[in-house]
């Protein structure tokens, strides 16, 4: 069994927003269309104790995809290495898969008629690169492997960080795969 995912270190995400234009650059994301955007969490907390962080919010590749189970023509699916893609050719663009996605990181490309999202770059790393947005990050926030092998960077990453500063968006049965790193004390989402 295999879980490739993206571990994100808050504390070294400075807000550059080149994932983003990366993400869009490789994939050919239309204008408007977003599979990988940065929201600016804060500010919070009362003066002197301020404080602010950058949350890059992208499909979480769940182990138990809600948007696969209502994918009515199997366009949703997950691959053996835990990614999870859809097949435009079998889409219809019922957007059943937006709707059950509970991070709101699927688009429907109106000229084509059908849902898009994040594929981790599947192209590059089945060519042995890591993700686009993985590559341009300039404050080395972004880290991929495969959370099931333990001497995978990703990994590695989050027995460093400590299982305290080790978040997850929130699990609501579907278990997202996407991890982020915060050391600070006020952390208000689910530890993973």
């Amino acid at each position: 069994m295999a879980q490739k995912a993206i571990v994100i270190d808050l504390d070294r995400c400075i807000g550059c927003y080149a994932c983003v234009v990366a993400c869009k650059q490789e994939n050919n994301v239309k204008l408007g269309a977003y599979w990988n955007k940065v929201l600016t969490v804060g500010p919070a907390g009362k003066f002197p104790d301020v404080e602010m962080y950058f949350l890059p919010v992208l499909c979480q590749h769940c182990r138990d995809p809600q948007c696969v189970k209502v994918c009515p023509t199997g366009a949703s699916y997950k691959r053996d290495d835990g990614i999870v893609l859809i097949d435009k050719s079998k889409c219809i663009g019922c957007q059943y898969c937006a709707m059950a996605c509970p991070y709101g990181v699927r688009y429907f490309n109106k000229d084509e008629g059908v849902v898009e999202k994040c594929t981790l770059c599947t192209h590059l790393i089945e060519k042995g690169q890591e993700p686009a947005c993985v590559k341009v990050c300039c404050g080395k926030a972004r880290i991929f492997g495969d959370l099931d092998d333990s001497n995978s960077k990703a990994s590695q990453a989050i027995r460093a960080a400590g299982a305290n500063n080790v978040h997850t968006l929130a699990d609501v049965g579907n278990h997202p795969s996407v991890h982020y790193i915060l050391h600070r004390k006020r952390a208000t989402w689910r530890s993973g």
